[in-house]
């Protein structure tokens, strides 16, 4: 009988380890063979799929620019706004979580209600009201109107609560008010050290957004000189790119690289994040 349970759960496993692979593969090529594409000439790339580099990215690279694509400029744009977009999500969201995990007022399972619903409803369904709001407080083609509203992301104040709730210690709460420590006092040197897996997981979540958001910038940034890099690698729809495939590779791969490096680098933080908050202490 051991033995029987024994092979199937074997079985099992291989078939689990077989699908993951088969998905893991999925996913891969179609990035390799992007950046692949982004070392080969155009020639090359006609030819057929390869799924082996060629020697053409400076050449590619010099295409780009002699088009007045200046990605090391979008690269800087792009990570100013990510980076200073995810601290902020991930600040006031977890500040915004805490106060609705830790503390009852009147209204508070109405607030969470409405905190779900913002969850669902879709950001290009309130986009020309939103731009005429920013056109009327000045922070039209500006960063900030990429920044700001962060502070009030309802799909990460939603993330953070769920995950306060499940390490949420009350007791070192009450130790730190005995302690005489205020309630922010108590945030910042408490719950936020706890909370740390949390909250890179969300800030990674936070920076991929902000990194691919093409729409909102799209809408709002007029000047060229404050293009994000998703949007200078939009120009290369223009008919003139049409023949030069591998530079339109390269610029592709340098939306999508950084990103896979981020993922690379703080991979482990999202398994720990995810796992921690998945058990009920």
């Amino acid at each position: 009988m051991k033995k029987n349970y024994t092979l199937s759960t074997n079985i099992y496993r291989l078939l689990i380890y077989i699908v993951l692979a088969v998905i893991l593969v999925i996913t891969i090529v179609p990035v390799w063979l992007m950046i692949a594409n982004a070392t080969r000439s155009t020639i090359e790339i006609q030819q057929g799929i390869s799924m082996l580099p060629s020697k053409y990215l400076i050449s590619n690279y010099k295409i780009l620019l002699s088009k007045g694509l200046d990605l090391p400029r979008g690269f800087f744009n792009s990570f100013i706004i990510s980076s200073l977009t995810t601290i902020v999500a991930v600040y006031f969201s977890m500040l915004t979580a805490y106060g609705i995990v830790v503390y009852d007022f009147k209204g508070k399972k109405v607030l969470y209600n409405f905190i779900l619903v913002l969850v669902m409803i879709p950001m290009q369904l309130s986009i020309i009201g939103f731009y005429q709001y920013m056109v009327k407080i000045g922070l039209d083609d500006s960063y900030a109107a990429l920044i700001l509203p962060s502070i009030a992301s309802a799909g990460s104040v939603f993330f953070a609560k769920q995950y306060l709730e499940s390490i949420m210690l009350h007791e070192l709460i009450d130790a730190g008010r005995i302690d005489g420590a205020s309630e922010l006092g108590i945030f910042h040197r408490i719950m936020f050290p706890i909370a740390v897996p949390g909250a890179f997981t969300l800030g990674i979540f936070a920076f991929v957004a902000a990194w691919n958001n093409f729409f909102n910038a799209f809408i709002l940034i007029t000047s060229r000189d404050k293009y994000t890099l998703p949007m200078l690698v939009q120009t290369l729809r223009g008919d003139v790119y049409r023949h030069e495939y591998g530079a339109i590779y390269l610029g592709l791969a340098a939306s999508v690289v950084p990103i896979i490096i981020i993922y690379f680098l703080f991979s482990r933080y999202i398994v720990n994040g995810i796992s921690l908050g998945a058990v009920k202490e």
